[in-house]
């Protein structure tokens, strides 16, 4: 057979059209819907709550006993020789800033406590491999911190009543300050622990930096003692603003401009907010 003739025969298999080799289209990933969104952040929130709730004896009845100690010392052994202050019993006066000083340390322990926990068994790594939103993880936290700073601050509250009567002058000014100052707290003890490498790190803000700002921040005593060159410097501690806003809720009475104070807190809250998702998503700190 002659050359042409085995081109012949080789040209039906060259002219036969060759199998596609394009790959398979994949769908596009549009994120998770809205409700597989709130199931994320309620799955974090619950076991936020069941956590802080199983270990009660650590982390409800401690500030029980502390908030009961300083009504004890400071509102009938001190108070008694003090007088009035604010045109208040001193007891009365010191009662909304004690709710506050536990509102503020429990908001913030909860969760740095809890997400560094996470940080050091490396369980956090398996939400940030999964789909769950960067915005569930976090407020999911913050949540679990608010919901123990709010229940503390009904408690101490309810303990309060047995050594003076409380009320309410202004309910959405008491509201609103104390959850912008849980929220505010949650998520600095969400920066702290991002940040944190050791146990030890996740101490150093609440022992140097909070409990000095809370006992200055006008807890046990009003501005309007002190001289006009402390009265400025006081006037630069942020808590001064947000258990004054918080006493104004209750009694009626304030050293500050509560309206600018509540504006100053939802802003910072805004800011940390914005700073702890940045953190979240650029992930570097995540990992010790």
């Amino acid at each position: 057979m002659s050359g042409r003739d085995m081109d012949n025969l080789d040209s039906p298999l060259k002219q036969q059209p060759q199998p596609s080799k394009q790959q398979p289209s994949l769908p596009h990933n549009r994120g998770l819907s809205i409700a597989q969104k709130w199931i994320a952040f309620r799955t974090i929130l619950l076991k936020e709550v069941r956590r802080i709730l199983r270990i009660w004896p650590q982390t409800l009845l401690p500030p029980v006993i502390t908030m009961s100690l300083y009504f004890v010392i400071f509102g009938k052994m001190i108070g008694s020789r003090v007088g009035e202050m604010g045109g208040v019993p001193y007891m009365q006066f010191i009662v909304p800033g004690l709710i506050m000083m536990s509102v503020i340390t429990n908001s913030y322990s909860n969760v740095v406590s809890s997400f560094f926990s996470a940080k050091f068994t490396s369980s956090i790594e398996e939400l940030l491999v999964s789909p769950v939103s960067k915005h569930s993880i976090l407020l999911g936290y913050v949540s679990g911190g608010v919901f123990r700073g709010l229940m503390i601050a009904v408690i101490v509250s309810i303990v309060a009543q047995f050594f003076t009567q409380l009320g309410i002058e202004h309910f959405f000014i008491m509201f609103f300050t104390v959850l912008g100052t849980s929220v505010l707290f949650s998520l600095g003890g969400f920066i702290n622990a991002v940040f944190a490498r050791s146990f030890d790190d996740i101490s150093i803000i609440p022992s140097f930096v909070l409990t000095p700002l809370t006992y200055l921040g006008g807890v046990f005593y009003s501005l309007e003692n002190l001289s006009p060159f402390w009265q400025n410097i006081s006037l630069l501690n942020p808590i001064v603003y947000m258990v004054n806003s918080f006493r104004y809720g209750i009694l009626g009475y304030s050293d500050v401009n509560v309206w600018w104070s509540m504006v100053a807190i939802f802003s910072f809250c805004a800011l940390f907010y914005i700073i702890a998702y940045r953190l979240l998503m650029n992930g570097s700190k995540l990992r010790l």
